[in-house]
């Protein structure tokens, strides 16, 4: 990857976050040229306008099923088609971490192969979020497992609003059962450049990150 910039999507999914604050954000995005804007759905369109309007090529990444991905699969694919026809290019869904943890794998793969499907007829991507704070190494392995088989394209570690963020160890983890074949994202608690290279060296291609702008700077400084 040329840029370091790139590794990042630059998020904000505070409830409270104002259509102000939507703005700041997707115009740091740009200005960053990071490789994508994160935020919740009800901003999909401002942000997806306010990206075409400059011509910047910043994708659009809205979550689905967030923070806890405890909706029924039909809840889950409505949200996607609204995002999608809104205009993202990226889908960040949560699994359904209790029908994981009871070993229910062929529920977790039906709904992450629905969803799949539904962006990769619209020509984005999915990322599924399967929230390794509340996993076993195994069942992180079987989360892995069950987002390449259903069609994901990026496994990823956290919404950032649960009982934990990303650590090295479960990037590593989900690096090596993945492999080549999906790529992983690391989001939850990466505020410093140290954060940001200890998951990249885990494995992370992306990185999601509502601080992106103070690890860029502290890059510039060194």
């Amino acid at each position: 990857m040329d840029k370091f910039s790139k590794y990042f999507d630059h998020t904000l999914l505070k409830p409270d976050a104002t259509p102000q604050d939507i703005l700041k954000i997707v115009s740091e995005a740009v200005a960053l040229d990071t490789a994508a804007v994160c935020v919740n759905g009800c901003h999909v369109r401002s942000v997806r306008r306010f990206i075409d309007a400059v011509g910047s090529n910043v994708k659009v990444a809205a979550v689905a099923g967030f923070p806890l991905g405890a909706m029924s699969t039909n809840a889950k694919a409505y949200e996607v088609q609204l995002a999608l026809e809104d205009g993202a290019d990226e889908i960040d869904l949560v699994m359904n971490i209790g029908n994981a943890k009871a070993g229910n794998w062929a529920y977790v793969e039906d709904e992450v192969y629905t969803i799949a499907e539904m962006c990769h007829e619209s020509g984005a991507i999915l990322k599924l979020i399967i929230e390794t704070c509340l996993l076993t190494d195994d069942e992180i392995i079987r989360a892995c497992e069950s987002a390449r088989n259903a069609g994901a394209d990026f496994v990823k570690t956290s919404t950032g609003f649960s009982a934990g963020g990303a650590t090295a160890h479960a990037v590593e983890v989900m690096k090596k059962t993945v492999g080549d074949d999906l790529k992983v994202k690391a989001s939850g608690g990466i505020r410093t450049l140290d954060d940001a290279r200890a998951m990249i060296g885990a494995g992370a291609d992306r990185l999601g990150c509502s601080a992106t702008a103070a690890i860029l700077a502290e890059l510039e400084q060194e």
